[in-house]
């Protein structure tokens, strides 16, 4: 999965020299978070509604209704906007985006090919692809258990599945010389799947059934 397949593409944009109320009014109308902010066609920072409330007056100012609007109208996103900006190229696999933005405590990147902005990646859009690749809307049996650390052992494993269907396969992490793996099952003897992994000597974790969800 590459960040191309899960950004939203031609993100709306804002100009360093746009009035922050505009910014304000831009980000309620459309329901985003955050505006890329470019200038001649290149990214020149962020600004995210976190950035836009903090610049607003404080309720507590004794300045009067002519003075805030005087100062609001003056004030622009290049005032308030983060720079430089951390981005993520189109073709990179998705989660170096998740590991840019755990990294940078962010909650999305532009997305760049080259140096022209072509979307925006955000934490949504990285649950959206946890949720596709756990196979999580198929339903069926997720079954968690430990296999020995070595080549093979997920192999050997997968040869007590059929006749089930292996809708989705993660490793989480590894301890005391096992590797410990998440795996979905659908279709025909599904059910039966954990206790054909024990009796082939895998260490049972955890067995849950779930039901598809749409």
């Amino acid at each position: 999965m590459l960040v191309r397949d899960w950004m939203t593409p031609d993100p709306v944009t804002v100009a360093p020299d746009t009035p922050v109320l505009e910014a304000i009014k831009l980000l309620k109308e459309k329901g985003f978070r955050r505006l890329p902010v470019l200038e001649n066609g290149r990214l020149v920072g962020i600004v995210t509604d976190k950035d836009l409330k903090e610049a607003m007056p404080s309720k507590a100012t004794t300045l009067s209704v002519w003075e805030l609007n005087y100062l609001l109208a003056k004030l622009t996103v290049s005032e308030v906007m983060a720079k430089p900006v951390i981005t993520v190229q189109a073709e990179e696999p998705l989660e170096e985006a998740a590991l840019l933005m755990e990294e940078y405590k962010v909650g999305g990147l532009p997305v760049l090919e080259g140096d022209r902005l072509v979307g925006m990646i955000t934490i949504t859009d990285v649950l959206r692809s946890f949720i596709e690749v756990m196979g999580m809307k198929e339903g069926g049996v997720r079954i968690t258990f430990d296999v020995p650390d070595r080549p093979g052992a997920l192999a050997k494993a997968a040869q007590a599945v059929p006749p089930a269907n292996i809708v989705s396969v993660a490793t989480a992490g590894k301890h005391g010389g096992f590797r410990r793996i998440v795996m979905r099952v659908t279709g025909e003897e599904a059910e039966k799947v954990p206790e054909r992994l024990e009796a082939a000597g895998e260490k049972i974790v955890d067995v849950r059934k779930t039901e598809p969800r749409v």
